[in-house]
């Protein structure tokens, strides 16, 4: 080992792969370290920190926030070598075999593809697709390389930041939320809308810091009752306030031409349950609407009918006191495990590998047909014109067909930004421009977002791809 502060940062990695893996070969992990440690060991980052810094996070990130398996946090710390040094292909086939060698082949072909600056086109969505369809892992990989990117932004000049934001924005979110990975999505999503949008990011989380103290008061007054009713039931739970995200916030701002103060799910909570048994997830709801009232029209049952990357939840409405009201989820630990890691949770739970590869692929598969049905599915849109970043608070929407073509056509026929004006984008007119300027004041940037409140909820219970669709997408 080089000095003491690499032996450290392997040794914290060994420890995350050890807390967070179901197997680990640490004599691979010890070798893909050394091995980038030594590829990389002339090069620097904008930051000024060597680049190495950036593979390793990388590799963290794999083990910490997506823990896939040990091949996952040797890829990523590898997975820049054949880019970025004189080192090729061959040479990491050669020491590390073909598995690990065909994942950083594929990353590289991702990154290749953005290169090529036609990242706005339904043709590149293809091709990312088709490069990682051997092996999910490459695209698990790229999602945990762009979320450090997005993390270390600030030592990029302003056209780099804006470029890398909308790429997020447009691409990486929508393949985040497609493979499940929430707590990722959501990360990428408020990165990207700081870079974007940077004068009402700074609005919105100024107000909302100033009032934090005053949500907290009025969440810890909507649980008490609830968890009281939940003991009493001798029920084993985690209830609390569930945070809302900047670049959610903002969208349903636009969306409803509402100031922040009168968008009313900014008071939300989540009841995660400690049972086997989904019905218990009913029988939590009916104990809270029993206490507050409920409204009928925003109830979504994702139990029954899950959502096809796997997510279930139940999402409710309710009356709190003082009549506000408050977004209330109720999900089992399991279903919280999958909501938040998506697939990731998948590989690291499942004890049958070969149902697990069968499982991975069928969610290949349907994320491809997604993106290779996109130019069809564009066709049906109201909205073709609208512009590059409304595609994911759509995602709550009901119906699921249709919100998957609103989220993928809406990135595909992106206006490209002004290169000496970042913030400004060409084209067309914006439908949300007034609401815009009234909510933050005269400004080019303007974004449109599709009305959520004008979606058409679906008959409860019905999967708008087919029952069979979705169970068969759904097999766990």
């Amino acid at each position: 080992m080089r000095n003491g502060i690499y032996k450290k940062k392997l040794d914290d990695l060994l420890a995350v792969c050890r807390k967070n893996l179901r197997t680990v070969n640490e004599d691979l992990i010890r070798r893909a370290f050394e091995f980038s440690l030594e590829a990389h060991k002339n090069d620097m980052r904008a930051s000024g920190d060597p680049f190495f810094n950036h593979p390793y996070e990388v590799a963290m990130v794999v083990a910490k926030e997506i823990p896939l398996d040990d091949v996952s946090v040797a890829s990523a710390l590898l997975h820049d070598v054949a880019e970025d040094t004189d080192y090729e292909i061959k040479d990491i086939r050669q020491e590390f075999g073909d598995t690990i060698a065909e994942i950083v082949d594929g990353a590289t072909k991702i990154s290749d593809i953005f290169r090529s600056h036609e990242v706005t086109q339904a043709e590149s969505y293809r091709k990312m697709l088709l490069s990682m369809v051997n092996d999910i892992r490459v695209m698990l990989l790229k999602f945990a390389d762009r979320l450090h990117n997005m993390r270390t932004l600030e030592y990029l000049s302003r056209e780099k930041q804006v470029r890398m934001a909308k790429e997020t924005l447009d691409i990486y979110a929508p393949f985040a939320h497609r493979f499940g990975l929430a707590k990722i999505k959501w990360e990428l999503e408020d990165l990207a809308f700081k870079y974007i949008h940077p004068a009402e990011y700074d609005e919105i989380a100024h107000k909302l810091k100033s009032r934090r103290k005053e949500r907290e008061t009025y969440i810890k007054k909507f649980i008490k009752p609830v968890e009281d009713r939940l003991r009493a039931e001798k029920m084993t739970f985690e209830i609390e306030g569930r945070p809302k995200h900047l670049y959610s916030i903002y969208n349903k701002m636009m969306n409803r031409n509402k100031q922040l103060d009168e968008i009313y799910d900014l008071f939300a909570v989540r009841v995660i349950l400690d049972t086997e048994n989904d019905n218990d997830c009913f029988t939590v709801y009916g104990i809270i609407s029993s206490i507050y009232l409920p409204i009928p029209e925003r109830f979504k049952n994702y139990i029954s009918v899950p959502k096809k990357n796997g997510y279930q939840s139940i999402h409710a409405t309710l009356v709190g006191p003082d009549g506000k009201m408050v977004e209330v989820q109720i999900r089992t630990r399991a279903m919280h495990e999958i909501a938040e890691n998506g697939v990731a949770a998948h590989w690291r739970y499942k004890e049958n590998i070969t149902t697990l590869d069968e499982e991975l692929e069928n969610w290949i598969s349907w994320v491809r047909e997604i993106f290779e049905h996109a130019d069809e599915e564009r066709a049906a849109l109201a909205h073709p014109q609208l512009g590059p970043h409304q595609q994911h608070d759509a995602a709550e929407a009901d119906d699921e067909a249709g919100e998957l073509a609103r989220a993928e056509t809406l990135a595909v026929t992106a206006q490209p930004f002004d290169t000496r004006h970042p913030e400004r984008r060409h084209g067309h007119q914006h439908r949300r421009q007034p609401a815009r300027q009234r909510l933050f004041g005269p400004d080019d940037a303007t974004v449109a977002e599709p009305d959520e409140e004008q979606a058409q909820p679906r008959q409860r219970g019905a999967c708008p791809a087919g029952q069979g669709a979705c169970r068969a997408s759904q097999r766990r």
